[in-house]
């Protein structure tokens, strides 16, 4: 029911992620973020906030992607219900889909990128995620807001969407989480927030927000 994607940006070290689905409220149900720690997506047909940031608390202490997907999945017995994928603050990836998830389903991983979904059209759905990411050029947040384009027009969930979100982390910038918990076109009204959030007096304000590594930032 759901279509997600973790990346990590090579050239600033910023992790994002993207996700759609057809039902409400996709970006409170499936991201989670940490410049720290890294990403997570969980998601499928029971999917479990506890394993999203739990993910990101295993993480944070240096364990890795992999091993985060083994901990959380091997103590749940709800585990054939769900899907997490991870990607940990080294750029290593990992994905757990649960065999009672809706076919079809699946993940692709590699280094610095993970993409998963369940209720989808076909394998087709992720690997333009993932193709489209990996071709894109651009900010990391415009790369994935055309990796969860060509998604849809892959196929995306079979229901349709009615949700999507954006979330980027760094050490750098403040978060950016921009979520479109329902609409008829909720990639279309992503993209609108998404470029209201570059332009005019928010853009303008987001450089005296406090970030990780210069955390006393203000109003000089």
């Amino acid at each position: 029911m759901t279509y997600s994607i973790l990346a990590q940006d090579p050239g600033t070290g910023a992790f994002g992620g993207a996700a759609a689905t057809g039902a409400l409220c996709v970006g409170g149900w499936v991201l989670r973020g940490d410049s720290r720690a890294g990403m997570s997506a969980s998601q499928g047909a029971a999917p479990s906030t506890l394993w999203g940031e739990d993910a990101l608390a295993l993480m944070r202490a240096g364990t890795s992607a992999a091993q985060t997907v083994e901990h959380l999945t091997q103590a749940d017995r709800g585990a054939h219900w769900r899907q997490l994928a991870t990607l940990d603050r080294d750029g290593h990836t990992a994905c757990h889909t649960g065999a009672q998830n809706t076919d079809w389903k699946g993940a692709l991983i590699a280094p610095g990128l993970v993409v998963a979904g369940n209720m989808l059209a076909g394998p087709q759905v992720i690997e333009a995620l993932r193709d489209t990411y990996l071709s894109a050029t651009g900010p990391l947040a415009e790369r994935l807001l055309a990796a969860l384009a060509a998604a849809d027009a892959a196929g995306g969930d079979v229901r349709g969407l009615q949700s999507a979100a954006l979330l980027v982390v760094s050490d750098d910038a403040p978060p950016l989480s921009l979520r479109i918990d329902w609409a008829a076109d909720p990639i279309g009204a992503l993209e609108v927030l998404y470029a209201r959030s570059q332009s005019g007096e928010y853009a303008a304000w987001l450089p005296t927000v406090p970030t990780r590594n210069d955390p006393e930032r203000g109003h000089d």
